[in-house]
């Protein structure tokens, strides 16, 4: 056997030793994520991708590339080890719309996409009914009243039954439905024009009670064409509050009579939860509860009342808005005044978190932040973000889910993201012309009147 000479073994030891001392760091930079970018002609350290998709066990891909797939128990993946730049990002499902869309990855950082939601192709849709000219969801989102041509039907989801609420209304023109907080009472309001020398314009209110069965509507003759701005009391709902000739009086329904007149020159007011504010005719908007004993003044300087005006008030979380015909006004909390916020505006809704309002006019919808938000993209509260722009009318709009729109133009119904880094993703739903949207958070599904024909979709999300 031969025996390595001291030469040779000092040479193999320092050989071992430099490549030890040459491999170990770069083995330990490696694991500390540091990369060599060929483009930059620098070392860099490498972030990931986070991303949280419904469906689940869908394909994502970066730059064309298949790098991992949702795992089947929560939907997440977790790509990590990417150079910093920008990727171009799809995620794919059979039977669902692309989502696309180009995001950056800094060093050291992780870049989120958690409330992603993947728009099912041709969904699936039941007709409910025909001959429909209207449709109105109560409260609880367990009840639909169906105006058709000669009479009004109550439809009960769950049980999946129809019948008649008013069989022939065939004389009287239908106007206005009004749900109570409960969904147990409808006020039902009709007009009828007499041609006259002078058109003569009779109003006659009716009351339905949802669980007393059979249907037996009740003539309110103490209502009548002045009043306007009704609302179910949320506390008591054989109670009603409502305006005349600039004053708010409370109605008893059991006893079918004004029971009080409860404030003056009032231009409009809004309930929230248990309280109600209001906005009288010297510009001050004031909160009070349902005792009428107390009340606070919010605004410390008048808003210019304009004569003939219609105001309106909405009380979203703690933002007042005030409306103005179409000019929608947002309360400063601190310098105690009104400001001009947006116009034209058509409507504002508030997202299921709380946490946002989508507002609209007939071509463009903006999204109002209410609170700092600490998921990426970060928001500050009061943001407000351009979404979208058409050449056609928008219809309506409703939050599909707390990070999803869902809205209806004159041709099609669509969904779009609020994520607004880069591109925002919007989807064509189905097509439908000249229709009427409602979407029910209970169910997960859209409801769609077009051309008389009253329509229900598959459900849409889990």
């Amino acid at each position: 056997m031969r025996f390595m000479t001291k030469r040779t073994r000092t040479i193999l030891f320092f050989t071992c030793l430099f490549l030890f001392l040459s491999i170990a760091p770069l083995v330990v930079f490696y694991s500390m994520g540091y990369r060599f970018d060929f483009d930059s002609k620098k070392i860099v350290q490498t972030g990931g991708f986070y991303f949280k998709v419904w469906p689940k066990s869908v394909r994502i891909y970066l730059d064309g590339e298949l790098k991992k797939t949702t795992d089947f128990f929560f939907g997440s993946a977790f790509i990590e080890n990417l150079l910093p730049r920008k990727y171009e990002i799809q995620i794919q499902k059979e039977g669902h719309h692309l989502w696309k869309k180009t995001l950056e990855i800094k060093e050291k950082q992780v870049t989120e996409a958690k409330n992603i939601i993947l728009i099912p192709k041709n969904p699936s849709f039941t007709i409910l009914g025909k001959e429909v000219e209207d449709f109105f969801f109560s409260p609880d989102r367990e009840k639909i009243v169906l105006k058709e041509e000669e009479a009004l039907k109550l439809f009960e989801i769950e049980r999946n039954i129809k019948s008649y609420l008013i069989k022939d209304i065939s004389d009287q023109n239908f106007k206005e439905l009004f749900f109570s907080a409960d969904s147990k009472k409808i006020l039902l309001k009709f007009e009828t024009e007499h041609a006259s020398e002078d058109i003569l314009l009779s109003v006659e209110y009716q009351l339905l009670e949802l669980d007393k069965r059979p249907f037996s509507p009740i003539r309110l003759d103490f209502l009548d064409s002045e009043i306007k701005e009704i609302f179910f009391n949320p506390k008591d709902s054989s109670k009603i509050f409502f305006l005349k000739n600039g004053e708010l009086f409370e109605g008893d329904l059991e006893k079918e009579e004004i029971s009080s007149l409860l404030l003056k020159d009032i231009l409009a007011y809004q309930i929230l939860e248990e309280n109600i504010y209001y906005l009288d005719n010297s510009g001050f908007i004031f909160k009070t509860d349902f005792s009428f004993k107390f009340k606070e003044k919010i605004n410390a300087v008048a808003f210019p009342i304009k004569n003939e005006t219609d105001y309106q008030l909405s009380i979203l979380k703690n933002f007042i808005f005030l409306q103005e015909n179409k000019n929608l006004y947002l309360f400063n909390s601190d310098s105690k005044s009104f400001e001009k916020f947006f116009e034209p505006v058509k409507s504002l809704k508030i997202s299921p978190d709380y946490k946002k309002i989508v507002y609209f006019s007939d071509y463009e919808i903006w999204i109002l932040f209410l609170e700092d938000v600490f998921d990426q993209p970060w928001k500050k509260a009061k943001e407000k973000v351009f979404l979208t722009r058409f050449s056609e009318k928008i219809e309506d709009c409703f939050w599909y889910t707390s990070h999803y729109l869902i809205f209806n133009t004159v041709s099609k119904t669509k969904i779009a993201e609020i994520d607004d880094r880069d591109r925002i993703n919007i989807y064509d739903l189905i097509e439908f012309k000249d229709s009427k949207i409602f979407f029910n958070e209970n169910g997960k599904k859209i409801y769609v009147l077009s051309g008389g024909n009253f329509f229900v979709s598959e459900k849409l999300l889990p």
